[in-house]
């Protein structure tokens, strides 16, 4: 597979709606990973909690919503090792091809063996695959433009639109598939889905600049033995703890959050004390810092979309419609809406004021606050009994998730590109994809807590604590510009 040259000419290609015309395809792909990706997700905590009656596991609802916060944070913490891949040994084009064939195999693993075993074999698959698509499309998508082309917040944006085209049709069509023929049936869906973005992009990888399949710090050969030899004792000791019991479906959220800290340090730290990068690139990095603690503040709030709002959706919701049950899992397909609907106003926005528009670091501010004001909407319902809050209620909690999600999520992703020293560009995607892996494992955590604390407490402290963690970001803001460099 051959690149063409990344040339003047390929950056100042206008063809897909105003952006180059190869984010067409990282769109297409990134829009069917994101189908299957959150069609899976979608049905998967009501699988693991419901009866085996209903077809579920009859798994108790906080152990199953750890498992389901830890596999999202599974997917994300991977994303290291999809970021290290292409940095040291294939590019970033090469991993994602191969990440692709890994989720399709992971979600016919959901979809054909029974139980347990599906959901270990599918759910790791899935994990690792989605890590390394994600990490690199991502990255891919920084190629295609200089760091200085005013079109590039705009072009994550609309990135960030396929991924909520996706993720709007997988729980919609997944979870009518699962409510009519069952949840294999929709874990086969999820599938056929993955499918689709695989053979499309195939057909147009020989269009991406050269730079995609760049290895950017190539590993010696001598080295790489070595490295195969520690991937294999890491997972040999995964196994063994988990067959002693040390790794257990109750403590598997706080094992992905201690991970992912370490891991997060351990990233930073490799970084910074690296001898090839310049003293602007390693003040860029110590400003991403507390870009990353907010990140993880907004997901762990944000994600809870998969944990509590999915249990408050069964247990709260109003689902009637005209006599018509809604399906539980439609509910996750709200936000995506509203995605759909502002994202295109957002990058119209930032478009328009150009170099006046907020700096990053308050638009993170933003993002995580606004997250903790949703939180705290939940609080005139708390405590209701069976149907008791409207689903227009829900509508609107939702859509002030989506506004504070595109604060800060596609923004996150764009400025992690623009703050990565030229040695880490993909690893520094995956670092925003930390804080979101960490995000996501303390939302699981999280959801323990909401079975245990009345509803007032749950929303109002969690809505509380980001507010706060908001407004201290805002406090830095000249500080961190200062780290930033130029970087706004």
């Amino acid at each position: 597979m051959s690149a063409q040259p990344d040339s003047a000419a390929t950056r100042q290609d206008h063809g897909f709606f105003g952006q180059p015309k190869s984010l067409a395809n990282l769109f297409g792909v990134e829009m069917w990973e994101r189908f299957s990706f959150y069609g899976m997700q979608g049905i998967l905590l009501i699988y693991l909690y419901f009866s085996v009656a209903d077809g579920g596991l009859g798994m108790s609802q906080p152990v199953a919503a750890g498992i389901v916060g830890s596999y999202g944070g599974a997917v994300y913490l991977s994303t290291i090792l999809g970021a290290w891949l292409a940095d040291r040994m294939f590019g970033s084009e090469k991993v994602l091809f191969v990440s692709a064939i890994v989720i399709v195999f992971g979600h016919v693993a959901l979809a054909l063996l029974p139980g347990f075993i599906g959901v270990g074999v599918g759910l790791i698959l899935v994990a690792v695959g989605s890590g390394g698509l994600k990490a690199n499309a991502t990255s891919i998508v920084g190629t295609l433009y200089a760091a200085d082309d005013p079109r590039r917040d705009a072009g994550f944006s609309l990135f960030y639109l396929g991924i909520n085209l996706g993720a709007f049709l997988g729980p919609l069509l997944t979870g009518l598939m699962q409510s009519t023929l069952g949840f294999h049936w929709g874990f086969g869906l999820a599938a056929v889905g993955m499918t689709i973005g695989l053979i499309q992009y195939s057909f147009a990888r020989k269009r991406l600049p050269a730079s995609a399949s760049e290895v950017r710090d190539p590993l010696a050969p001598a080295a790489r033995l070595r490295y195969i030899i520690i991937a294999a004792v890491a997972v040999v000791l995964i196994v063994v703890l988990i067959l002693v019991g040390v790794i257990t479906a109750e403590n598997l959220a706080t094992v992905v959050i201690g991970v992912t800290i370490v891991s997060a340090i351990a990233y930073f730290f490799v970084i910074l004390s690296n001898r090839h990068i310049t003293a602007i690139e390693r003040k860029r990095v110590y400003a991403f810092i507390p870009l990353f603690i907010a990140s993880a503040a907004f997901w762990s709030l944000y994600q809870q979309q998969f944990t509590v709002v999915t249990i408050y959706a069964d247990e709260r919701l109003d689902r009637d419609i005209l006599g018509w049950t809604m399906p539980i899992t439609w509910v996750q397909s709200i936000n995506p809406i509203f995605i759909i609907i502002l994202s295109g106003v957002f990058a119209a926005i930032w478009t328009k004021w150009g170099a006046k528009q907020p700096p990053t670091v308050i638009k993170f501010a933003a993002g995580a606050a606004l997250v903790g004001v949703a939180f705290l909407l939940f609080l005139p319902f708390a405590g209701g009994g069976a149907n008791s809050t409207p689903l227009i209620a829900l509508v609107g909690i939702l859509l002030v998730f989506t506004v504070a999600e595109l604060l800060l999520s596609p923004v996150g992703l764009s400025v992690s590109t623009k703050l990565a020293p030229q040695l880490f560009t993909t690893q520094m995607v995956a670092l925003f994809f930390l804080s979101v892996a960490l995000g996501s494992a303390v939302s699981g955590e999280l959801a323990k807590w909401y079975d245990a604390v009345p509803e007032t407490t749950y929303f109002g402290t969690l809505g509380a604590i980001a507010i706060g963690i908001g407004v201290i970001l805002a406090l830095f803001t000249r500080p961190v510009l200062r780290l930033m460099s130029g970087v706004r």
